[in-house]
């Protein structure tokens, strides 16, 4: 009987799984299978205009403009599964060569170097006084906790089981004020009430960017969004080799073989619904030797988008591949607590913006006032009450942007905090409210004398939409935990179920980052078919390099 891979969810993770698979496992595409109900999550880049075009997903009748849930930061000397994988996947835009070539060349040709990475009342945090933010502006407790953090044995990790950022530090409340933490908790989206163990992970596997973390120049960028320049290259990797995708289908339960041990994890059939044919309900039988893959757990679950005029309705569900996950988990002990991640969203929510114009006006506006370049990475507004930060990407992000058209995306970490320009929770804002409450901030800092205020209607005017999107889950993957509470790639006694997800296990490896979805999908694809897990990419230790260290502890003084 020929062997088949099932894959519930169409992820980033998955398709890494599916390519592995065929180009290290020997598997033709026709034993493959992918389930799910949108062609991609964490890596979005969705067009919501008016016209139709090949990537869009997510028709909103009566809405124009574009939208990005979120914004990923890749890397070049730490993201070691994705450059290794994607140099055989073909380029769509130029032909003989790879994905990884595609975004290396567009990175060295625009390299990232933020100028504008914190800004107060004065504006950009770069003039050279006390408060440049190249200074980390630690005190000495602040550098011995850190440093004690760091140097903490993986095998001791336990010790920060269920500990918060909070909690860790505190005996040294003054870390939650320095420049270093504005950056940090902005760039990675940790908050204080998230867990101590992840930063921790952070810290060392990122060592590396410590000590340029001011300017993000370690930040690699792609030529377009994420889904165009990465998801649909691996799409049409698949899809040539005769990979099925089912892009309307929900996995509901699986069944599970009735062993005689009670621990042993096999699948023996995956129930579905075809959410667009009237919910249709159907199983799949699977076959003992067959594998299943499954994506438990997404940060873009349950979100909602409102527009210029409506504000966002909050989904309440609970995340629904973490819905699968808990039902797996209330059946065998070792697959982890999906509780945790998914049942307090005040560790985790944020409120996401996406703003299209017709001219470019606001763009040069943005530009002026941060000093800096579309591309050159992410700007936060320090002082504001929601916490608010933007990207402005290197134009245009969208293969159907027309040259007349900007694009650019934010976000505000605490969602229930009433702005500081509309007196309303952000959360309960339309997206013309949310850019008032941008505007504000932009105008306050702004050195041409109210130049932003006095231009508000040309800039209203050049408004094709604001689309506000609530995500509850965002950084779910940072939540307090203990040890145990994520489960295993492949679990122990598992005979054919891996999780290939930022909510599974693995070493060393950090959360919020493709590479560690293409890792776990590499690890699942090797210890199933055999192969030495010793074959694995192999991974960096910047955090042993006596260089690198010495320019982290050099900057932990600065």
């Amino acid at each position: 009987m020929t062997r088949k891979a099932y894959m519930i969810g169409t992820g980033i993770g998955n398709l890494a799984a599916g390519i592995y698979l065929i180009r290290d496992g020997g598997f033709k595409g026709e034993q493959i299978t992918m389930m799910g109900l949108e062609k991609h999550g964490a890596n979005d880049g969705d067009t919501v205009k008016a016209y139709e075009n090949e990537y869009s997903n997510q028709a909103l009748s009566n809405n124009k403009g574009f939208l990005a849930k979120g914004g990923r930061m890749l890397n070049e000397e730490t993201y070691e599964n994705l450059w290794d994988l994607l140099r055989s996947v073909p380029s769509l835009d130029n032909p003989g060569q790879t994905v990884t070539d595609d975004i290396l060349n567009f990175d060295h040709a625009h390299p990232t170097h933020d100028v504008g990475r914190l800004i107060d009342h004065n504006g950009p945090r770069i003039h050279g006084d006390k408060n440049d933010y190249k200074h980390m502006q630690f005190n000495n407790k602040d550098r011995f906790l850190l440093s004690k953090l760091m140097l903490t044995p993986e095998k001791d990790e336990e010790k920060l089981n269920n500990v918060s950022i909070a909690e860790y530090f505190a005996s040294s409340p003054h870390f939650f004020t320095t420049n270093f933490w504005s950056m940090w908790q902005t760039t990675f989206a940790f908050k204080r009430a998230s867990s101590a163990m992840e930063l921790r992970r952070y810290m060392n596997r990122m060592i590396l960017e410590f000590s340029r973390i001011n300017t993000l120049e370690g930040v690699t960028r792609t030529p377009y969004n994420q889904y165009e320049s990465i998801i649909l290259p691996m799409r049409k990797y698949l899809e040539d080799r005769g990979v099925t995708f089912i892009n309307n289908r929900k996995v509901v339960d699986l069944e599970f073989k009735d062993t005689p041990l009670r621990d042993e994890i096999i699948v023996t059939g995956i129930k579905y619904e075809e959410v667009d044919n009237e919910n249709k309900s159907g199983e799949i039988e699977v076959d003992e030797n067959d594998l299943v893959f499954d994506t438990n757990g997404s940060v873009t679950d349950s979100s909602s988008m409102g527009d210029f005029n409506t504000p966002v309705k909050e989904n309440m569900e609970y995340a629904p591949s973490a819905a699968l996950w808990k039902k797996a988990a209330e059946k065998f002990y070792s697959l982890g607590n999906p509780d945790k991640f998914f049942n307090d969203r005040t560790q985790s929510e944020w409120m996401s913006f996406t703003v299209t114009t017709n001219n470019h006006f606001l763009l040069n506006e943005i530009c002026r006032i941060t000093e800096q370049e579309p591309g050159n990475a992410l700007n936060t507004w320090i002082e504001s009450t929601p916490l608010m930060s933007i990207v402005v990407h290197h134009q245009p992000h969208f293969k159907a942007q027309r040259p007349n058209e900007s694009v650019f995306w934010g976000y505000f970490m605490y969602p229930r905090r009433n702005g500081d320009y509309v007196q309303k929770p952000i959360i309960e804002m339309t997206g013309e409210e949310m850019l008032e409450e941008f505007l504000g901030h932009l105008a306050a800092v702004d050195p041409a004398k109210d130049n932003v205020r006095n231009h508000k209607q040309e800039i209203m005017d050049s408004i094709v939409n604001v689309i506000p999107v609530h995500l509850p889950y965002a950084s779910a993957l940072f939540n307090q935990r203990a040890v145990g509470d994520r489960p295993d790639v492949v679990p122990k006694h598992s005979k054919n179920l891996a999780f290939i997800s930022q909510f599974c296990e693995m070493p060393f490896d950090m959360v919020f980052t493709e590479q560690y979805s293409f890792r776990a999908a590499q690890r699942a694809v090797y210890t199933f078919l055999g192969i030495p897990l010793s074959e694995m990419t192999k991974m960096h230790h910047y955090e042993k390099d006596p260089k690198v260290m010495a320019r982290a502890t050099k900057t932990m003084f600065r």
